[in-house]
Protein backbone atom coordinates (compact mmCIF):
# COMPACT_ATOMS: atom_id res chain seq x y z
CA UNK A 1 0.00 0.00 0.00
CA UNK A 2 2.88 2.40 0.66
CA UNK A 3 4.44 2.54 -2.85
CA UNK A 4 1.05 2.23 -4.56
CA UNK A 5 -0.43 5.17 -2.65
CA UNK A 6 2.68 7.27 -3.29
CA UNK A 7 2.65 6.52 -7.03
CA UNK A 8 -1.11 6.96 -7.46
CA UNK A 9 -1.19 10.22 -5.47
CA UNK A 10 1.67 11.51 -7.59
CA UNK A 11 -0.01 10.77 -10.93
CA UNK A 12 -3.70 11.25 -10.04
CA UNK A 13 -3.63 13.97 -7.37
CA UNK A 14 -0.55 15.90 -8.42
CA UNK A 15 1.16 15.39 -5.05
CA UNK A 16 4.93 15.26 -5.10
CA UNK A 17 7.11 12.91 -3.09
CA UNK A 18 10.75 13.95 -2.88
CA UNK A 19 13.78 11.69 -2.79
CA UNK A 20 13.90 11.46 1.01
CA UNK A 21 10.20 10.56 1.06
CA UNK A 22 10.82 7.72 -1.38
CA UNK A 23 13.67 6.47 0.77
CA UNK A 24 11.38 6.71 3.80
CA UNK A 25 8.74 4.57 2.07
CA UNK A 26 11.39 2.01 1.17
CA UNK A 27 12.77 1.88 4.72
CA UNK A 28 9.27 1.53 6.13
CA UNK A 29 8.59 -1.44 3.90
CA UNK A 30 11.94 -3.02 4.75
CA UNK A 31 11.41 -2.54 8.48
CA UNK A 32 7.86 -3.93 8.36
CA UNK A 33 9.07 -6.94 6.37
CA UNK A 34 11.84 -7.64 8.88
CA UNK A 35 9.37 -7.41 11.77
CA UNK A 36 6.93 -9.80 10.10
CA UNK A 37 9.70 -12.29 9.25
CA UNK A 38 10.94 -12.38 12.85
CA UNK A 39 7.51 -12.26 14.46
CA UNK A 40 6.62 -15.53 16.26
CA UNK A 41 3.85 -17.77 15.00
CA UNK A 42 0.33 -17.47 16.33
CA UNK A 43 -0.73 -19.75 19.12
CA UNK A 44 -3.30 -22.24 17.85
CA UNK A 45 -6.83 -21.14 18.83
CA UNK A 46 -9.63 -23.19 17.30
CA UNK A 47 -12.78 -22.51 19.36
CA UNK A 48 -14.61 -19.47 20.68
CA UNK A 49 -14.14 -20.73 24.23
CA UNK A 50 -10.37 -20.59 23.81
CA UNK A 51 -10.65 -17.12 22.27
CA UNK A 52 -12.80 -16.00 25.20
CA UNK A 53 -10.22 -17.20 27.69
CA UNK A 54 -7.51 -15.29 25.82
CA UNK A 55 -9.55 -12.09 25.84
CA UNK A 56 -10.25 -12.39 29.58
CA UNK A 57 -6.61 -12.59 30.61
CA UNK A 58 -5.45 -9.67 32.82
CA UNK A 59 -2.56 -8.73 30.55
CA UNK A 60 -4.74 -8.24 27.50
CA UNK A 61 -7.47 -6.48 29.49
CA UNK A 62 -4.93 -3.97 30.81
CA UNK A 63 -3.51 -3.48 27.31
CA UNK A 64 -7.01 -2.97 25.85
CA UNK A 65 -7.85 -0.47 28.60
CA UNK A 66 -4.71 1.55 27.79
CA UNK A 67 -5.57 1.57 24.09
CA UNK A 68 -9.14 2.71 24.80
CA UNK A 69 -7.95 5.47 27.12
CA UNK A 70 -5.46 6.63 24.50
CA UNK A 71 -8.13 6.53 21.82
CA UNK A 72 -10.60 8.60 23.89
CA UNK A 73 -7.84 11.10 24.69
CA UNK A 74 -7.03 11.49 21.01
CA UNK A 75 -10.66 11.72 19.88
CA UNK A 76 -12.07 14.09 22.48
CA UNK A 77 -9.06 16.20 23.50
CA UNK A 78 -6.15 16.13 21.06
CA UNK A 79 -8.18 15.65 17.89
CA UNK A 80 -10.22 18.88 18.03
CA UNK A 81 -7.11 20.90 18.98
CA UNK A 82 -4.29 19.41 16.91
CA UNK A 83 -5.95 17.08 14.41
CA UNK A 84 -5.81 19.53 11.52
CA UNK A 85 -2.18 20.50 12.11
CA UNK A 86 -0.52 17.22 13.18
CA UNK A 87 -0.78 14.24 10.86
CA UNK A 88 -0.10 11.74 13.65
CA UNK A 89 -3.28 12.49 15.65
CA UNK A 90 -5.90 11.06 13.29
CA UNK A 91 -3.62 8.27 12.07
CA UNK A 92 -2.87 7.17 15.62
CA UNK A 93 -6.62 6.89 16.25
CA UNK A 94 -6.98 4.69 13.16
CA UNK A 95 -4.04 2.52 14.21
CA UNK A 96 -5.17 2.09 17.82
CA UNK A 97 -8.68 1.15 16.73
CA UNK A 98 -7.12 -1.24 14.23
CA UNK A 99 -5.91 -3.41 17.10
CA UNK A 100 -9.55 -4.15 17.99
CA UNK A 101 -10.61 -4.68 14.39
CA UNK A 102 -7.87 -7.24 13.72
CA UNK A 103 -8.62 -9.11 16.96
CA UNK A 104 -12.32 -9.15 16.01
CA UNK A 105 -11.52 -10.50 12.56
CA UNK A 106 -9.41 -13.23 14.16
CA UNK A 107 -12.32 -14.28 16.42
CA UNK A 108 -14.90 -14.07 13.64
CA UNK A 109 -12.71 -16.27 11.47
CA UNK A 110 -12.82 -18.91 14.19
CA UNK A 111 -16.61 -18.45 14.46
CA UNK A 112 -17.11 -18.91 10.71
CA UNK A 113 -15.06 -22.11 10.75
CA UNK A 114 -17.14 -23.36 13.67
CA UNK A 115 -20.40 -22.46 11.90
CA UNK A 116 -19.55 -24.59 8.87
CA UNK A 117 -18.42 -27.36 11.21
CA UNK A 118 -21.89 -27.43 12.77
CA UNK A 119 -21.03 -25.73 16.06
CA UNK A 120 -23.64 -23.44 17.73
CA UNK A 121 -21.59 -20.27 17.27
CA UNK A 122 -24.64 -18.05 16.74
CA UNK A 123 -25.74 -18.72 20.30
CA UNK A 124 -22.34 -17.76 21.68
CA UNK A 125 -22.33 -14.14 22.99
CA UNK A 126 -18.73 -13.58 21.90
CA UNK A 127 -19.75 -13.83 18.24
CA UNK A 128 -22.07 -10.83 18.46
CA UNK A 129 -19.63 -8.88 20.63
CA UNK A 130 -16.97 -9.36 17.96
CA UNK A 131 -19.39 -8.30 15.21
CA UNK A 132 -20.30 -5.07 17.03
CA UNK A 133 -16.65 -4.37 17.83
CA UNK A 134 -15.65 -4.91 14.21
CA UNK A 135 -18.37 -2.61 12.85
CA UNK A 136 -17.58 0.15 15.35
CA UNK A 137 -13.81 -0.06 14.84
CA UNK A 138 -13.95 -0.12 11.04
CA UNK A 139 -16.40 2.81 10.99
CA UNK A 140 -14.10 4.84 13.23
CA UNK A 141 -11.05 3.97 11.14
CA UNK A 142 -12.72 5.01 7.89
CA UNK A 143 -13.94 8.25 9.42
CA UNK A 144 -10.58 9.45 10.70
CA UNK A 145 -8.66 8.10 7.72
CA UNK A 146 -10.87 10.17 5.41
CA UNK A 147 -10.29 13.21 7.62
CA UNK A 148 -6.54 12.72 7.27
CA UNK A 149 -6.82 12.37 3.50
CA UNK A 150 -8.85 15.57 3.29
CA UNK A 151 -6.20 17.58 5.17
CA UNK A 152 -2.79 16.04 4.48
CA UNK A 153 -0.83 14.73 1.53
CA UNK A 154 -1.94 11.25 0.44
CA UNK A 155 1.65 10.13 -0.13
CA UNK A 156 2.33 10.88 3.55
CA UNK A 157 -0.90 9.54 5.05
CA UNK A 158 -0.73 5.97 3.79
CA UNK A 159 2.92 5.21 4.65
CA UNK A 160 2.62 6.58 8.19
CA UNK A 161 -0.72 4.82 8.70
CA UNK A 162 0.75 1.58 7.37
CA UNK A 163 3.70 1.73 9.76
CA UNK A 164 1.63 2.62 12.84
CA UNK A 165 -1.08 0.09 12.06
CA UNK A 166 1.39 -2.75 11.46
CA UNK A 167 3.32 -2.02 14.65
CA UNK A 168 0.23 -1.89 16.88
CA UNK A 169 -1.29 -5.01 15.33
CA UNK A 170 1.89 -7.03 15.85
CA UNK A 171 2.10 -5.79 19.45
CA UNK A 172 -1.54 -6.74 20.06
CA UNK A 173 -1.02 -10.20 18.62
CA UNK A 174 2.04 -10.75 20.80
CA UNK A 175 0.18 -9.73 23.97
CA UNK A 176 -3.06 -11.57 23.13
CA UNK A 177 -1.48 -14.89 22.14
CA UNK A 178 1.69 -14.60 24.29
CA UNK A 179 3.92 -15.10 21.28
CA UNK A 180 6.88 -13.42 23.01
CA UNK A 181 7.35 -16.51 25.19
CA UNK A 182 8.59 -18.55 22.21
CA UNK A 183 10.74 -15.82 20.65
CA UNK A 184 14.46 -16.50 20.28
CA UNK A 185 17.25 -13.98 20.68
CA UNK A 186 17.60 -13.70 16.90
CA UNK A 187 13.88 -12.94 16.53
CA UNK A 188 14.03 -10.32 19.28
CA UNK A 189 17.01 -8.59 17.66
CA UNK A 190 15.35 -8.78 14.25
CA UNK A 191 12.12 -7.31 15.59
CA UNK A 192 13.94 -4.42 17.29
CA UNK A 193 16.02 -3.69 14.18
CA UNK A 194 12.90 -3.74 12.03
CA UNK A 195 11.15 -1.35 14.39
CA UNK A 196 14.12 1.05 14.36
CA UNK A 197 14.16 0.91 10.56
CA UNK A 198 10.47 1.84 10.53
CA UNK A 199 11.14 4.81 12.82
CA UNK A 200 13.93 6.01 10.51
CA UNK A 201 11.69 5.65 7.47
CA UNK A 202 8.87 7.62 9.09
CA UNK A 203 11.32 10.33 10.14
CA UNK A 204 12.67 10.73 6.61
CA UNK A 205 9.15 10.73 5.21
CA UNK A 206 7.68 13.26 7.61
CA UNK A 207 10.53 15.57 8.60
CA UNK A 208 11.74 16.47 5.09
CA UNK A 209 8.46 16.40 3.15
CA UNK A 210 8.69 20.12 2.24
CA UNK A 211 12.26 19.99 0.92
CA UNK A 212 12.90 20.03 -2.82
CA UNK A 213 15.33 17.10 -2.95
CA UNK A 214 15.79 14.95 -6.03
CA UNK A 215 18.57 13.20 -7.89
CA UNK A 216 18.84 16.14 -10.27
CA UNK A 217 19.56 18.81 -7.67
CA UNK A 218 21.83 16.94 -5.29
CA UNK A 219 24.97 18.91 -4.39
CA UNK A 220 27.87 18.33 -6.74
CA UNK A 221 30.76 17.47 -4.44
CA UNK A 222 33.40 17.73 -7.15
CA UNK A 223 32.23 21.10 -8.44
CA UNK A 224 34.85 23.84 -8.03
CA UNK A 225 33.44 26.92 -6.37
CA UNK A 226 35.16 30.28 -5.98
CA UNK A 227 35.65 31.20 -2.32
CA UNK A 228 33.44 34.02 -1.19
CA UNK A 229 35.27 37.30 -0.47
CA UNK A 230 35.90 37.98 3.19
CA UNK A 231 34.34 41.20 4.41
CA UNK A 232 36.38 42.96 7.06
CA UNK A 233 35.37 45.97 9.05
CA UNK A 234 37.47 49.10 9.65
CA UNK A 235 38.63 47.88 13.05
CA UNK A 236 40.40 44.82 11.60
CA UNK A 237 42.00 46.92 8.85
CA UNK A 238 43.33 49.48 11.34
CA UNK A 239 44.79 46.73 13.56
CA UNK A 240 46.54 45.14 10.57
CA UNK A 241 48.04 48.47 9.54
CA UNK A 242 49.20 49.27 13.05
CA UNK A 243 50.81 45.84 13.59
CA UNK A 244 52.54 45.68 10.21
CA UNK A 245 56.35 45.50 10.49
CA UNK A 246 57.02 46.32 6.86
CA UNK A 247 54.94 49.44 6.63
CA UNK A 248 56.61 52.30 4.80
CA UNK A 249 57.46 55.51 6.52
CA UNK A 250 54.70 57.43 4.85
CA UNK A 251 51.97 55.04 6.07
CA UNK A 252 49.57 56.81 8.47
CA UNK A 253 49.98 56.05 12.07
CA UNK A 254 47.08 54.95 14.25
CA UNK A 255 46.90 56.01 17.87
CA UNK A 256 44.41 54.57 20.37
CA UNK A 257 43.18 56.75 23.25
CA UNK A 258 41.97 54.87 26.32
CA UNK A 259 39.90 56.59 28.99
Amino acid sequence: SVPCSAILSSYLLGERLNLLGKLGCLLSLVGSTVMVIHAPEDEEVTTLEEMTSKLKEPGFLAYAAILLALCFLLIFYLGPRYGRSNILVYLTICSVIGAFSVSSVKGLGIAIKGFFAGQPVLQHPLTWILVLTLVASITTQINYLNKSLDIFNTSLVFPIYYVLFTTIVITTSIILFKEWVTMTVVDIIGTVCGFLTIILGVFLLHAFKDMDVSLGNLPQVLQNEQPAPVTRDDKNILIEVDNSSVAPEDKPKVFMLCT
